[in-house]
């Protein structure tokens, strides 16, 4: 199954998607859009351009479990998914390849999209073996 993952932010929104046998997740590209509205329009044209089947979206959480304000499509069946350090994750990540400045802005969003994707597989992965 085709399965894309998505990072919302406020002003970026990354995104990343896995092929069909769900082994490996990608970037894709970062959306810059302020608007939610907007940018969840652009979000769902990606997904159907990449013919997504799934979307798995970084749940808002805050590190104290408190639920964030983000998070709805429409088209395309989506699943909530823990998105916190992800970010954090990602710049650790770029930190390892040198990646600074505004080269690093523009990719760490789908570095982290593609980080909740990665989680998200190895779970579906884990499950399919119990």
């Amino acid at each position: 199954m085709i399965i894309m993952g998505v990072d919302f932010g406020d002003a970026r929104t990354g995104l990343a998607i896995c092929d069909k046998g769900e082994m490996l997740a990608s970037p894709v590209c970062v959306v810059s859009e302020k608007d939610f509205t907007q940018c969840q329009e652009k979000v769902a044209a990606l997904a159907k351009e990449h013919r997504a089947e799934l979307l798995v979206v970084g749940y808002p959480k805050n590190m104290n479990g408190t639920v964030g304000e983000r998070a709805e499509l429409t088209g395309i069946p989506v699943v909530m998914w823990d998105e916190r350090c992800t970010t954090v994750s990602a710049h650790s990540y770029l930190n390892v390849t040198n990646t600074r400045g505004k080269k690093r802005k523009a990719v760490v969003d789908a570095v982290a999209a593609t980080i909740i994707l990665e989680s998200y597989l190895a779970y579906r992965k884990n499950q399919a073996n119990s």
